[in-house]
């Protein structure tokens, strides 16, 4: 079965991560078959000073707002 890969910036807890590896696990068995036992899931945490979006490292960017949606949207 299959190694699924989960990159994440650190600061999830023990609880949110068993839970995602079980919603995960879920949707590998249901769309693929198998069993739960053949899922592997690895969470590596990446610091955000070694991951860069649209040439932009996160470490550098500020925190804004998000927008909020127009009505009707």
């Amino acid at each position: 079965m299959p190694t699924v890969h989960i990159e994440l910036f650190p600061g999830r807890t023990l609880d949110q991560k068993r839970a995602c590896a079980v919603a995960v696990s879920e949707a590998i068995v249901k769309t693929l078959g198998g069993t739960y036992d053949g899922v592997d899931i690895v969470f590596t945490e990446v610091d955000k000073s070694n991951w860069a979006t649209g040439g932009k490292l996160w470490s550098d960017k500020t925190t804004t707002p998000a927008p909020t949606p127009k009505p009707g949207t």
